[in-house]
């Protein structure tokens, strides 16, 4: 249990100080004309995420969950997913932000994992939905938050930054 506790507390520092880095990135862009696309669906992913970890501390208090005994190859894939998620917040630098906003004018990225995938942040995130939980044999928080989270970007917001992409790519005509 008290790994359970030291794996989720660097999570959510590590979290916490991405959100300071977008609000510092958000700050930036707003000032030189940035534009939010999508305001009235971020408070669901901010609830999703949050309820995220909240029933996972609740699925592994409740069940006492151990090690999965394949741990090796499910932290494997986790760490291989934070090293692809910093690849994805350097190749993105200023741009990179928790909401949809662009910067008119810019062009969009096209170095590191956005050469090859279009949202490779969402798909970082599904593994770390999944891998999390399934570390600790949280079984219930790895389904559910993998079809809520599936849902959520399939249905809200991919299309909402696709929106902003074409909005993006018809001012750089």
């Amino acid at each position: 249990m008290t790994l359970f506790f030291i794996i989720l507390s660097i999570l959510l520092i590590q979290r916490g100080l991405e959100l300071v880095a977008a609000k510092r990135n958000e700050k930036w862009m707003v000032n030189r004309g940035g534009l939010e696309f999508g305001k009235g669906h971020y408070k669901w992913i901010v609830l999703l995420h949050a309820g995220f970890f909240f029933f996972l501390s609740m699925e592994v208090l409740v069940t006492g969950a151990e090690f999965h005994p394949l741990w090796p190859i499910v932290i494997s894939i986790l760490l291989t997913a934070q090293l692809a998620r910093y690849w994805v917040l350097l190749s993105l630098g200023k741009f990179w932000n928790t909401k949809i906003i662009i910067l008119p004018g810019e062009t969009m990225v096209k170095k590191g994992p956005y050469q090859w995938v279009k949202h490779p942040n969402y798909l970082i995130v599904a593994v770390e939905i999944l891998t999390i939980p399934l570390l600790f044999q949280a079984y219930y928080t790895a389904v559910i938050f993998s079809v809520l989270n599936s849902l959520l970007l399939i249905f809200v917001r991919i299309p909402k930054e696709e929106e902003a992409l074409q909005f993006l790519l018809k001012g750089s005509d």
